[in-house]
């Protein structure tokens, strides 16, 4: 039975760093029906962070059976499955049983640091060739790693059936009947060997970080057919692989080269899209964020690592739990004095690039000032971000955020404050799913949101623009640099 697209069901799976959920979205961006699975990463001492494969894998599997129970009644109607990862995960796997080698390395994991400091007098090349800064957080050093250190991973290079790339690869032979694994070019470019000019696994970069080419899965478009999904009775294609923070940028539709795009989760990127050719900036990323049978978009892109990942490394430190309210709470309260906050939570990335900066506040404050100061460096660390774009591409007009953090309405006003922009914040913050809901539709101009946003006005903030300014000279003095 055949129906029309106004009648078709997307699902669309969206693995993030605390949870696995599967989501159902009919042909106008309505969510249907959820199913989610926690996920925590495991922390070690030494600043590892890191993910059993097998109960990652697991997780998504189970929350694929709980939607196909949930929507039983609506499965002829389902058409078509996305997947959205995190970006720079990656593992090593048996490329005959797909069985994992090693654990999922997270992004946030810098265990490589040292050995990547090596080619810091390639770092320009890198960068043209990868569209990344050299950074432990992307997939090289990490597979390096492994290559050297896992017994499991060298004797299945010696036996000639290794495999390793990114995560989304691996969940692609996981989650298929096929079990072939195949690799996208939104998250084989986290690996930082992939070339951005050719869209395919970069000679060069490779030989550079000597991984061999035969033990990297093939690239393939975001959106092409991967294989049918398993676990499902009936033929369910699985058709768009992405990364969560490239998914999300579609979930309200198309693209404005005029808006500035933040997500605000475990870390905050903003995004600005220069089209179908990549634009440059020494300090920031460049992202490719869709590639289809017909053309590529890029953004430019700044990332801040710290950002629920400070929220959670500050609850850690005085051993509780923040909970959401309680930080909006703290960021409406007039406080007389807030220390500032010089945040490296999981590295210091764009625009500063250190992987090994150490946090600390400067000057004193009770956990409810400390988490206003921390709030207040995240929206300090993507304004240097936004600042360092516009010295590439003219100034946003809005800028939109999503993400669980942006349900912080004093979040929000700040940015706005700062930047001197309308901050707009959908009604819906989860877009991950959504925007993948958005590509598998077709991408069609029509995509109405769900429930009406809110836009918050730029306010005169003096304060805030102190504080700012005086975060900045602190971050120049910790790093010795100084403005450009």
């Amino acid at each position: 039975m055949s129906h029309s697209a106004n009648d078709q069901l997307y699902l669309c799976l969206d693995q993030g760093g605390h949870s696995s959920r599967a989501l159902v979205f009919n042909a106008r961006g309505r969510q249907l029906y959820e199913a989610r699975q926690p996920l925590l990463p495991e922390h070690s001492a030494d600043g590892r962070i890191e993910y059993p494969a097998d109960t990652l894998a697991d997780s998504l599997r189970a929350c694929v059976s709980d939607i196909l129970r949930q929507s039983r009644a609506q499965h002829s109607r389902l058409t078509a499955v996305a997947l959205a990862t995190q970006r720079s995960n990656i593992v090593c796997w048996d490329r005959h049983t797909g069985a994992a080698l090693s654990p999922i390395i997270s992004w946030q994991d810098r265990r490589h640091a040292r050995w990547l400091q090596q080619f810091e007098a390639q770092a320009e090349r890198i960068h043209q060739l990868s569209g990344l800064y050299l950074s432990p957080h992307y997939g090289a050093s990490k597979l390096r790693w492994c290559l050297d250190n896992l017994p499991a991973v060298k004797q299945a290079q010696r036996e000639g059936r290794l495999m390793l790339g990114p995560m989304a690869a691996w969940l692609v032979c996981q989650l298929t009947r096929e079990g072939e694994a195949r690799a996208d070019p939104v998250n084989a470019s986290r690996t930082q060997l992939w070339s951005l000019p050719r869209h395919d696994w970069d000679t060069e970069l490779l030989d550079l970080f000597d991984i061999p080419r035969e033990l990297l899965p093939p690239c393939v478009p975001n959106l092409t057919t991967y294989g049918q999904l398993a676990g499902a009775d009936f033929d369910l294609p699985l058709n768009l692989v992405s990364g969560d923070q490239s998914a999300a940028l579609y979930a309200y539709g198309p693209l404005r080269e005029d808006t500035v795009y933040v997500n605000l989760g475990t870390g905050a990127f903003v995004s600005r899209v220069t089209g179908t050719e990549p634009t440059y900036d020494a300090r920031l990323l460049t992202s490719l964020v869709l590639q289809d049978p017909r053309q590529a978009t890029y953004v430019l892109e700044g990332t801040v690592n710290g950002a629920g990942a400070a929220l959670d490394w500050l609850g850690e430190q005085h051993g509780r739990e923040l909970a959401p309210a309680q930080l909006a709470t703290w960021l409406q309260t007039g406080h007389d004095r807030l220390p500032l906050f010089l945040n490296g939570v999981s590295g210091l990335a764009a625009p500063y690039w250190r992987a090994d900066f150490v946090s600390q506040f400067i000057g004193e404050g009770d956990i409810a000032q400390q988490a206003v100061a921390v709030l207040e460096s995240i929206v300090f660390l993507l304004q240097a971000n936004l600042e360092r774009m516009q010295q590439t591409l003219a100034p946003g007009r809005r800028l939109q955020v999503t993400g669980g953090l942006s349900r912080l309405d004093g979040l929000c006003q700040r940015l706005a404050d700062l930047g001197g922009i309308p901050v707009y914040r959908p009604g819906e913050c989860e877009a991950t799913a959504r925007g993948s809901a958005f590509l598998l539709a077709g991408q069609p101009d029509d995509w109405p949101e769900p429930r009406k946003g809110r836009e918050f006005s730029p306010t005169r903030n003096a304060s805030l623009r102190e504080r700012y300014l005086s975060w900045r000279d602190a971050m120049n003095q910790a790093l010795g640099t100084r403005d450009e």
